[in-house]
């Protein structure tokens, strides 16, 4: 079967009974092909978010549903800087993901399109269902928070930034601001503090109602001292309180934009995406003119899995160094607890989440074992969860708003894998 042939099956297979199939299998099923989206050796992006007239953009809602689900238990080397190996043989329990795939495949788990399972460095099993394709890069949501703290984490890396400076106000790293306007307290607001969902803005009643009404239309730095200004003072009480949002993923992508050569936008491509081999995606534009700090990009579940093997190889990438060693390990730790009832993405076996730089954590329990996972999470099922201990990463991408990935790697991946 060519290259070729396997894209055009992922692209165009009809719906077909609620059973896994091989690579072969599927291929044959497919034969009958119900709808082609050009050039199957393309990239396609795709959109959640409303698509311009003109746009290339998939949107993914249209996507055909797969009636059936895909899967490699020996996922192929497609030369994207991905390590390949093969469940069972290179580690994990056959029987027990290929259980799941097929449980999934049935609807059990929810609207999942994609689940990949990285262990020890290597790709040992990837999958796809519903509207996955191997191809299609799939929306995020907030896991963009999570690829927005890596952008910081390389400027850090090269300079542009230093560890101490997470602990200075934002507002020193932009030079346009005018203080003499700000709310009492805005001084007070540390990158540290924005980066863990703490930065104390509110913008309540009658000036949060004015302000959405206008703030699409502030460009630049001009959009944080509005912010600045029309907040409710900022008191130490406020900084201590975890608020999730609060303009705070786009208060960091303005930083990063005002300390790095050229824009954010572009550093991002250069520095971090082209660094790791990423090319078939989309981040829009969001407040103030820049790269959406908190939502707005699609990535490939492939590409996830690169975002979450950097992060557990302590940021390395092929050899180099793109995100400083110390700031992956701060931003992956547990800063703060938040509270069970207050996180979307728990379940049975999960417990102690807490929160790091835009990054989620959590305790998964396995009987009378618990092991630690750091994770990004966007609304709607997009995760990458990094168990470290047992070297092991879990990507998945879904079209549901009862995000159960932690719960899944907790009852079916983590006994897969773990001694």
């Amino acid at each position: 079967m060519t290259r070729t042939r396997y894209l055009i099956a992922l692209l165009t297979a009809p719906l077909m009974a609620s059973t896994i199939t091989s690579q072969a299998a599927f291929a044959e099923e497919a034969s009958q092909e119900t709808k082609h989206w050009g050039d199957p050796n393309l990239d396609y992006v795709s959109s959640a978010w409303p698509i311009e007239e003109g746009s290339d953009l998939i949107d993914i809602r249209e996507v055909p549903v797969l009636g059936s689900g895909f899967f490699e238990v020996a996922p192929e080397d497609r030369d994207d800087g991905i390590a390949v190996g093969e469940l069972g043989a290179d580690g994990g329990d056959r029987e027990m993901i290929l259980g799941l795939a097929e449980a999934i495949s049935q609807g059990q788990h929810g609207a999942i399109d994609s689940l990949l399972i990285s262990y020890k460095g290597k790709l040992v099993f990837e999958s796809y269902y519903q509207r996955g394709r191997i191809n299609l890069s799939h929306p995020q949501a907030s896991a963009t928070k999570t690829y927005t703290s890596l952008a910081l984490g390389r400027a850090i890396q090269l300079g542009y930034l230093t560890m101490d400076d997470l602990h200075k106000p934002v507002i020193s790293f932009l030079n346009d601001i005018d203080r003499s306007d700000l709310v009492e307290g805005a001084d007070k607001v540390t990158l540290h503090q924005a980066l863990t969902m703490r930065s104390g803005i509110r913008i309540e009643g009658e000036k949060a109602e004015e302000f959405e009404r206008y703030r699409d239309l502030i460009d630049g730095q001009k959009l944080v001292q509005s912010i600045l200004e029309q907040s409710d003072p900022i008191t130490d009480e406020v900084l201590t309180e975890f608020a999730y949002g609060n303009y705070s993923s786009m208060i960091v992508m303005q930083v990063i934009d005002s300390v790095v050569p050229g824009s954010a936008e572009n550093f991002i491509k250069t520095e971090l995406l082209q660094k790791m081999g990423i090319a078939g995606y989309e981040w829009r534009i969001g407040l103030g003119g820049l790269p959406a700090g908190g939502w707005k990009s699609s990535f490939t579940s492939r590409d996830m899995l690169k975002f979450g093997t950097l992060a557990m190889s302590k940021g390395q990438w092929n050899g180099e160094q793109l995100i400083a060693e110390a700031y992956i390990a701060k931003a992956t730790s547990r800063i703060l607890y938040n509270g069970d009832d207050r996180i979307f993405g728990g379940g049975k076996d999960v417990s102690g989440q807490g929160y790091g730089y835009f990054w989620w954590s959590g305790d998964l329990r396995m009987g009378d074992k618990t092991y630690f996972a750091s994770s990004a999470q966007g609304g709607g099922g997009q995760f990458i969860i990094l168990i470290e201990e047992l070297d092991l990463v879990v990507v998945t991408t879904a079209g549901m708003r009862e995000p159960t990935a932690l719960q899944i790697a907790a009852e079916k991946i983590v006994p897969a894998f773990a001694d």
